[in-house]
């Protein structure tokens, strides 16, 4: 008697991993409204709330950094366009390493450049969480 083993493709990430990955965008969001609220109330407090929000985005997106390395790595379960997606979140952590740096100068030195930086950061995490959810991985036996 022999057994058929069948690789399926399924949507699903681990579950901690998605929810390190999902957990990154509220926090680089909030970088990008804090820094918002800081250019039209020029109050510094909101520049240190930008700066913590990104520090939290920045684990939160390093840690499934480290998740989507593991799943690179993996040839039992990668699937197709785990590679994109690894780059798009590496991009998404340098970019919002630069934008901690830029928030890390005088208050309004660094203003019209990290509310840029913000903006970016926070688009590549919306294109970084749709490939880690979009990107199939292969499942496992039936």
């Amino acid at each position: 008697m022999s057994h058929i083993i069948e690789r399926r493709y399924s949507e699903v990430v681990y579950p901690l991993h998605a929810i390190l990955l999902a957990g990154t965008l509220p926090f680089f969001l909030g970088a990008l409204l804090s820094d918002i609220a800081y250019a039209k109330s020029y109050n510094i407090q909101w520049q240190n709330f930008a700066s913590w929000f990104l520090v939290g985005g920045l684990i939160f997106a390093g840690v499934a950094l480290v998740f989507a390395i593991v799943d690179l790595f993996q040839t039992h379960r990668r699937g197709r366009g785990i590679g994109v997606y690894f780059l798009i979140l590496l991009v998404t952590w340098v970019v919002g390493f630069f934008d901690a740096l830029m928030h890390a100068r005088d208050a309004w030195a660094g203003m019209p450049g990290g509310l840029i930086l913000s903006a970016i950061v926070t688009l590549l995490a919306c294109v970084a969480i749709w490939f880690g959810f979009c990107t199939p991985r292969i499942g496992g036996t039936k």
